[in-house]
């Protein structure tokens, strides 16, 4: 897979209401990666106009906590299952 740039985290718009991070492609779109991605250590945010595709640079301890609604497609979400 190839990457279009890396991009440090704090370069990126994070929107709070979609949990999203966002940062402009050549495309005239942006690059999204959900903020769930990147506590699952996803850190490739393709543009869904085009093909390319960035590097998000961050490091997990600095991520915003994630909503209860999108903590269900997180790796750590399984623990809060009942056990009958």
């Amino acid at each position: 897979m190839s990457i279009y740039e890396e991009v440090e985290i704090e370069d990126m718009d994070f929107e709070e209401e979609e949990q999203h991070y966002t940062y402009p492609c050549p495309c005239g779109d942006k690059f999204v990666i959900t903020l769930a991605e990147l506590w699952d250590g996803e850190d490739v945010a393709p543009c869904p106009s085009c093909t390319l595709r960035i590097r998000v640079v961050y490091e997990e301890e600095a991520l915003p906590p994630l909503k209860a609604s999108e903590a269900g497609g997180s790796a750590g979400a399984g623990m809060a299952v009942a056990v009958h």
